[in-house]
């Protein structure tokens, strides 16, 4: 489902380097002994911290740079300790360490208590500042933020307690002798700490974002964000109750906060799993499963704030779930994109998506034991770490030592769309996950050209319409949606996403899944706080799109429907439009057809845009001022001017899609410019083409949506080639075929034109 690709392997990035410093150490010309070496945090540069017991019974902290590819030593304790949580600030001047003093068989330090956390000057190596002295474990994580300033002579430091609470150090430093960055005032440091986060029971940091997100409990549960800024002021700035059984921490989780591995008390059943995903766009879920009720079931809940709703979903494991392993099942949740992935080996996999969410059909479920992400390793030994920026999701193994950068499989999503095609029934199984797959592809991976020319000929190869859905239509609407989607999340229940959305009965199989049952339910309790309101950035872009999505959602009709036009398109074709009008109308077709010409291709294989077709321009005028008609009534935000020129894109984009879409037809089949003669009886192939203009007809005209200038021109060409001539009058007669004049005076100059005369007589007596 997967494909993966190598970043990071810690055996031959870090592992070849240390022996080679053991090896310098201990003045042999190659070191034989084992490296117990444990990945210890990362930063928001990339950088990878380690610890490693020495040969000479010293513990090292070094750092990998994914950028130089270079590994850097930081420090050297001279006994061996259990480096349980480390942090390195952004100019590398001072080290951050907690040490477990409870593992079994390693000497303690002294005083005696379970961590001891250190603040040490490591440019150059100086001093050292006992920060805590305690019973509990404490997580230590430096702010990192991008500045312009060349010199920076302060850090700031969290220190994350398992007594619950968040302090932040604020520590001042300064230079002495011209390049020794040393602590100012040390003995001061601790009346520098913020107490800025108090009874919490889980947290999770974000390094890319500099956000804090946590959870407390009293009378039900609350998430709160904590978000630095690049002055380090911070603030809270949203709150989202969750419901969780008031039992669900039994002790304080972190997340994304490092890999403690001297934490050696046994740990209690964790009966919940939390995360937080975000993207810049102004999207963020949370995720979380529930505890388990019934051994055969897995409960997880999937909220999307910036569609302000949450998914509950009930996933049937089977009835060979064990009751043993069952009580350990947690799946992991994977960001790629929009989708999330709810992962449980050897069970189910979950594509959820996060902007197209109303109807199951759109995320694609994929259940039995060969499901895999396509890595060799155990689910339950995979980190994910998450970038709000990238598209793609890092995953680490933790028994290797392994980072995966991971996205979705375009292959096994081809796989999916030609699986089981001589199935028609619409309660097969295959019928949701093809429309999935199928938007998928198009959507969140179609601006890869040659992708998009495999699923054309998946199409061509699947001309007839499956029971459940339209294939051609949800390929048109699919197409427009992806050139517009990125531009505001508010746009996803403005436009036309998928023709199902049209349908006055949907099929039973595009509405639920085999084993999986799922609730929506309204959130409406997310609150924004301080800065929040004020920013320009993400804070503001997810304040603005649940807003926005809570008005769309008051309103009945929000999503424009294309099929509506018909109603205006029949009055326009029926009525005498004064001229004015019909000018505005004329100005939008010039628009669109200016940014086709913008977009053709070098060689044009398919005649279209080559005539005037007067009434399918005046159909292209008349979609673009009703679609601009709908935008600016739902999202006067986005302004005039953007709005104008994205429904100008839209409908050009259509043209051009159809275009597209012929093209790789005409060479597939080996067209040649003979076909446009009308003196030749048309071969296997261009009935082949035939067929495939006639279902782009049948779609285009059930979704009331204009064609290029030339299409029905064309059409009637392959008509007259492929068709007898009494049924080629009966597509007439039945609307299929439209005369353009260009077509007429064709067929008037053709030698043709007596045998069709003699045939519309006959057909004519007979009805």
């Amino acid at each position: 489902m997967l494909r993966t690709q190598p970043k990071f392997d810690l055996h031959r990035d870090v592992v070849s380097d240390i022996l080679r410093k053991e090896a310098s150490v201990c003045r042999v010309e190659e070191y034989s002994g084992a490296v117990d070496i444990r990945i210890v945090n990362f930063e928001r540069d990339g950088c990878i911290l380690y610890s490693w017991k020495g040969a000479t019974g010293t513990t090292r902290i070094g750092k990998y740079d994914p950028n130089s590819k270079k590994n850097k030593l930081l420090y050297t304790f001279d006994k061996q300790v259990c480096v349980s949580s480390c942090s390195l600030n952004k100019e590398e001047t001072l080290l951050a360490v907690s040490l477990a003093q409870n593992a079994r068989g390693e000497e303690r330090l002294k005083p005696i208590s379970k961590c001891l956390t250190l603040l040490i000057e490591i440019h150059p190596i100086n001093n050292t500042k006992v920060l805590k002295a305690v019973d509990f474990r404490v997580k230590v994580q430096f702010l990192h933020h991008e500045t312009d300033r060349r010199s920076v002579l302060e850090s700031h430091l969290l220190l994350l307690t398992e007594d619950r609470y968040v302090d932040l150090y604020n520590v001042m430093l300064t230079r002495q002798e011209g390049y020794r960055v040393v602590i100012m005032n040390p003995e001061h440091l601790s009346k520098t700490a913020e107490r800025i986060v108090e009874d919490f029971c889980w947290v999770q940091w974000d390094r890319h974002t500099q956000r804090l997100y946590y959870l407390t409990f009293k009378e039900k549960f609350l998430l709160r964000s904590v978000q630095f800024y690049p002055s380090y002021n911070c603030e809270t700035v949203f709150e989202l109750p969750l419901e969780l059984p008031a039992n669900s921490f039994r002790t304080v989780k972190f997340a994304n906060l490092g890999f403690d591995h001297y934490h050696t008390e046994r740990p209690e059943q964790e009966l919940v799993k939390l995360q937080v995903f975000t993207n810049k766009i102004g999207s963020m879920c949370v995720c979380y499963t529930q505890p388990l009720q019934d051994k055969h079931e897995l409960l997880y809940t999937v909220v999307l704030v910036h569609k302000d709703c949450s998914k509950k979903f009930r996933v049937s494991l089977g009835s060979d779930a064990s009751p043993q392993k069952a009580t350990q099942l947690h799946p992991l949740f994977i960001p790629i994109g929009y989708y999330i992935l709810v992962y449980l080996q050897g069970y189910f996999l979950h594509c959820i998506n996060t902007r197209q969410q109303e109807m199951l059909c759109h995320s694609l479920f994929l259940s039995g034991r060969d499901v895999n992400l396509g890595l060799q390793c155990q689910s339950a030994n995979i980190t994910v770490l998450h970038a709000e920026g990238e598209s793609s999701a890092c995953l680490l193994d933790q028994a290797t030592g392994r980072i995966h950068s991971a996205e979705l499989s375009p292959a096994y999503l081809l796989k999916i769309l030609r699986s089981d095609t001589s199935s028609r029934c619409p309660s097969s199984k295959a019928d949701p996950q093809r429309l999935a797959a199928l938007h998928c592809l198009l959507v969140y991976m179609g601006t890869d050209p040659n992708l998009e020319l495999k699923v054309i000929e998946w199409l061509c190869d699947n001309v007839n319409t499956f029971e459940s859905f339209d294939q051609i239509q949800e390929f048109i609407l699919a197409s427009l949606y992806r050139i517009s989607y990125e531009k505001a999340l508010s746009l996803d229940k403005i436009l036309p996403y998928s023709s199902v959305f049209d349908k006055k009965e949907v099929p039973e199989c595009l509405l639920k899944v085999p084993g999986v049952f799922c609730t929506t339910e309204i959130q409406t309790e997310s609150t924004f706080k301080g800065k929040a309101r004020s920013l320009q950035g993400f804070w503001s872009e997810l304040q603005w799109n649940t807003e926005r999505t809570k008005y769309l959602d008051a309103d009945p009709n929000p999503r424009y429907r294309t099929s509506h036009m018909q109603a205006d398109w029949d009055k326009m074709r029926s009525e005498r439009r004064p001229s004015s009008q019909m000018n505005h109308i004329e100005e939008n077709t010039k628009k669109v057809l200016s940014m086709v010409d913008t977009w053709s291709l070098d060689k044009k294989l398919v005649p279209l845009f080559q005539e005037e077709d007067h009434q399918q321009r005046a159909f292209i005028g008349l979609t673009v001022d009703k679609l601009r008609e709908h935008l600016s009534r739902h999202l006067p935000r986005l302004g005039k001017k953007k709005i104008d020129s994205l429904v100008v894109n839209y409908v050009a984009k259509l043209l051009e899609l159809i275009r597209h879409v012929l093209e790789s037809v005409w060479l597939k089949y080996k067209l040649g410019p003979r076909v446009l003669c009308l003196t030749q009886q048309g071969s296997p192939a261009e009935w082949s083409v035939f067929h495939f203009m006639l279902r782009i007809l049948e779609s285009t005209r059930s979704l009331c949506l204009p064609l290029p200038p030339g299409y029905h021109t064309l059409f009637a060409v392959f008509a007259v080639r492929c068709l007898p001539h009494h049924t080629f009058l009966q597509y007439i007669d039945h609307g299929f075929l439209q005369l353009t004049e260009t077509f007429v005076s064709r067929l008037m100059t053709g030698r043709r034109m007596l045998a069709f005369v003699l045939s519309a007589q006959k057909f004519l007596i007979l009805h």
